[in-house]
């Protein structure tokens, strides 16, 4: 079992600073391109949790396998997840910015909005929650199933199971319709029988507000929810079950939402009660109740959830800056915000704000337990120094993932790539490369894959226009130090095409290392950059010894200052002391004087500053 503990270099904040991600009046996961920008903003503002929704209509919104079998329809129809996996993308690109997914399972046990239970109904009649005089229910507009009834309670763990096992996320999310059932409800026969089982025979109280009957339900929900972590924990430790229940106050007597229990059970990582207000008194109230109903009992795991945007409302900065700190004030551990386009209406203003106001500084996911499990991917450029080129390699306008691309048609002579990683952990990781289509491009790229002790092939159709972006080539263990991860080589290369190549990226596979804690001092190595084309590169080699290369770039003409540190913030060494112009600059560090061991390096010019952390091995 692969270990490695980190020690903190400094303290770091614990706070969810969370967005939900929906298909309702949002663009964002339309487009892989949008998904891409999407994540990238929010990486820039402090993101490090995002809920994208995964089930609406009672459809889900990636292929699903549970869909095409019951239904015949694996995806939403008509929609732009057709022919697509937009989650697949939201994965890779979060994951490349260390942000968690938690796909979100927003319409629960609603089968269809005002529809009679639409196509889930249609096919299993039997499944359909009843009131007290046999009518389906309907809840402020939703048509529900029972969620007591074995039927569909498989079905929505069938989901759930599917997307944990398919997709490398990181928790999963029910809300206010999962798990949850309308007090009306709860006389079909499923539940009746179930009711009259364990009632020596009895059926159901006709009055829904009993209290006996409304506290059956609960159990019963609760019950189910107990079923939902144990799925969730049997495919790890680390993978978290999130709840975004509404308030108990209302929950309960409406949705049978027993969300005081279930934090005193401990059966979720995190909770976040819907505390949507339009108004300071109204929103003290929620938080102040809902802290005393259920965040004491779990005050780490409670996190507020705050309306910034529905229809054409947008929160207002002001009152947004109320609410975060009512939070903070009362020991709440983070916002999530519902939902992703409040944060970019009128230019960004809510998201800039949160980012200038609260999020300055790089913050820890609470449940992580003062660790990342979510590292930033490493990725190095075809340009950098760490990329070795040999043969007839020219330059393409191609805007490639920075900058443009390097391509080759020489089929006369060897010509290669190889590309060369600073690898901080020994772990498992996944080897990505950047991908810009065009049909003059080979259909044969030959790919070396290097891990610790073998090798293996992958051919590449770099001419396929559907795969555009980051894609996976393959799975490598590697060892920690500076290791050759890929060689790109022409000798497949067809007459009259060309062999191009861009970015690779490495990233922490956690599936196979899960195991591999990784602490704050990394987190904070690879902040976010604080000003327009202001830089610092990772030193590279690393590990080195005796000496190694700083590059950084700087936005404008500043006093730069770039220092050296041990692990107990002493200063070791200052490498740049004076005024710099605009632009690229290079330093070679020499380390001959100084012992083995972790050092970190700050770059500071005007008001910016960035961190990172390099290894000297003797």
């Amino acid at each position: 079992m692969l270990s490695l503990v980190v020690t903190a270099a400094a303290q770091q904040k614990n706070e969810l600073r969370a967005a939900w991600l929906t298909n309702v009046d949002s663009n964002v996961l339309s487009s892989d391109a949008n998904i891409t920008e999407a994540m990238d903003y929010l990486a820039s503002m402090g993101i490090n949790v995002i809920f994208p929704v995964v089930y609406n209509k009672g459809y889900t919104l990636y292929p699903s396998s549970v869909m095409n079998t019951l239904f015949n329809a694996p995806v939403l129809p008509g929609s732009p997840f057709v022919n697509r996996d937009f989650l697949e993308r939201v994965v890779i690109e979060a994951h490349r910015n260390g942000i968690e997914v938690i796909p979100w399972f927003e319409f629960g046990f609603s089968t269809s909005y005002s529809l009679n239970g639409g196509h889930i109904l249609a096919k299993f009649p039997s499944w359909a929650l009843k009131d007290n005089t046999g009518k389906l229910v309907v809840h402020n507009g939703f048509d529900w199933m029972s969620p007591l009834n074995p039927g569909p309670q498989d079905f929505m763990l069938s989901l759930m199971t599917e997307v944990m096992d398919k997709y490398d996320v990181d928790g999963i999310q029910g809300d206010d319709r999962l798990p949850a059932m309308p007090a009306a409800g709860g006389y079909d026969s499923a539940t009746a029988a179930l009711y009259s089982s364990e009632h020596l025979g009895g059926t159901p109280p006709s009055d829904y507000n009993n209290t006996a009957w409304k506290q059956w339900r609960a159990g019963k929900l609760t019950a189910y929810l107990s079923r939902m972590r144990d799925s969730v924990k049997a495919r790890g430790n680390n993978m978290i079950l999130s709840v975004s229940p509404a308030p108990y106050y209302w929950g309960y007597n409406q949705l049978l939402q027993d969300s005081k229990t279930w934090v005193q059970m401990g059966l979720v990582d995190n909770i976040v009660p819907q505390l949507y207000q339009y108004n300071m008194a109204d929103f003290n109230y929620a938080i102040n109740t809902t802290w005393n109903d259920v965040g004491q009992y779990a005050p780490k795991v409670f996190t507020s959830g705050i309306l910034a945007k529905v229809g054409s409302y947008v929160v207002d900065t002001t009152f947004l800056g109320q609410m975060v700190n009512a939070g903070r004030t009362k020991g709440v551990n983070g916002e999530c915000f519902f939902f992703y386009e409040g944060l970019r209406a009128n230019n960004n203003r809510v998201g800039n704000y949160l980012k200038n106001k609260f999020y300055q500084e790089p913050a820890l996911v609470p449940y992580r337990n003062g660790k990342v499990w979510r590292p930033k991917a490493s990725i190095v450029n075809e340009t950098e120094a760490a990329v070795q080129r040999t043969g007839a390699w020219t330059e393409y306008l191609m805007k490639g993932f920075t900058g443009s691309i390097i391509r080759t048609a020489d089929t006369s002579a060897p010509a290669e790539v190889r590309y060369q990683f600073p690898v901080q952990y020994t772990a498992y990781y996944d080897v990505y490369t950047f991908r810009t289509p065009n049909t003059p491009w080979t259909q044969q790229a030959r790919y070396t894959l290097y891990g610790e002790t073998d090798s293996s092939v992958v051919i590449v159709d770099q001419s396929d226009l559907t795969r555009k972006g980051w894609y996976k080539l393959g799975t490598v263990k590697l060892v920690a130090g500076n290791r050759t991860v890929l060689r790109l080589d022409n000798s497949l290369l067809e007459g009259g095409k060309y062999l191009v190549t861009d970015a690779v990226m490495l990233m922490l596979n956690r599936r196979l290392s899960p195991d591999v804690v990784v602490g704050v001092e990394d987190r904070a190595a690879e902040s976010p950059v604080v000003a327009e084309d202001f830089h610092l590169s990772h030193n590279f080699p690393n590990p080195f010894n005796p000496a190694t290369t700083i590059r950084y770039r700087l936005a404008a003409e500043e006093f730069v200052t770039l220092t050296v540190y041990d692990i107990l913030g002493k200063e070791v060494a200052t490498l740049v002391s004076d005024r710099q112009r605009a632009g690229e600059h290079t330093v070679r560090f020499d380390a001959s004087s100084v012992s083995s061991g972790t050092y970190f390096y700050t770059l500071r010019a005007g008001a910016a500053s960035v961190t990172r952390r390099m290894l000297l091995i003797k």
